[in-house]
């Protein structure tokens, strides 16, 4: 095992490690809130979407939905192994939390995560309905095509290389989430429940993308498990969905993202 200063020298250097073994316990303190915030935020972001598969308007969105849900859960199980290798009690870690719990649809709990879990903040908060797990589906889906598009770039190899799989089905995830918003709208409904659900969920997912000035955003670049700054990937995924929203007739609503 490297000491610190040999280690941050060799990261800064573009440096890789490819075991538990080689880092520092500093290191695999911050690799393993990494992996933490993921699997549990895959978890409960699954956990919560299964109550949707019944809500689907016809059988293939069932399926759909149901795929997604077992996507979701293996992805988690994915990188758990991986927590496996720093000594995580994975049996234990999945059964100590309640990844279905919510809470109300009007509780604000800003960027700030709950005392339950790991979970991004997002993920605290219930679907009501089909057309709603859409909007989430595509907004977040975004999200987390960006946010995982710089895991795979992190200086934990394995990690990035399970990451890299992830992905593709991430990026899956949005799309079938914009598909979904496009037959709502097309179906000769009224807008206005989408555009609602737009509204409640935009903020909640810009918040999951952390405060612009986050101290623990520079222990990750040092450790090179990120690069970009929260505030330049949150202006990536502002960009992108204020023109995916454009192409449908929906915008964005006009409130500042949602702060702890």
């Amino acid at each position: 095992m490297q000491d610190e200063e040999s280690l941050l020298n060799y990261l800064e250097a573009g440096g890789k490690l490819s075991s538990p073994d080689n880092a520092t316990p500093r290191y695999r303190g911050e690799v393993m809130r990494f992996m933490a915030v993921f699997v549990d935020s895959e978890m409960a972001g699954a956990s919560g979407f299964a109550d949707c598969i019944n809500r689907a308007p016809g059988l293939r969105e069932r399926i759909i939905a149901a795929r997604t849900v077992l996507e979701k859960f293996s992805h988690a199980e994915q990188v758990l192994r991986l927590m496996e290798q720093f000594g995580a009690q994975t049996t234990l870690y999945i059964s100590a939390h309640q990844w279905e719990a919510r809470l109300e649809r009007d509780a604000a709990l800003g960027d700030q995560r709950g005392s339950r879990d790991m979970r991004l903040s997002v993920f605290y908060y219930p679907i009501q309905g089909w057309e709603d797990a859409m909007v989430l589906q595509f907004l977040m889906g975004r999200a987390t095509v960006i946010q995982l598009d710089e895991t795979s770039r992190c200086s934990y190899q394995p990690l990035a290389d399970v990451m890299l799989g992830i992905l593709l089905a991430e990026k899956r995830h949005a799309e079938l989430g914009e598909e979904g918003v496009r037959q709502a709208l097309e179906s000769g409904r009224d807008h206005a429940p989408v555009q609602a659900s737009v509204d409640y969920w935009y903020p909640r997912v810009a918040a999951t993308f952390g405060q612009a000035a986050s101290d623990h955003f520079e222990k990750y670049r040092q450790y090179g498990l990120r690069q970009r700054s929260n505030e330049e990937l949150l202006g990536l995924w502002q960009a992108e969905t204020v023109s995916a929203l454009d192409k449908l007739r929906l915008h964005i609503p006009d409130t500042r993202p949602l702060r702890g």
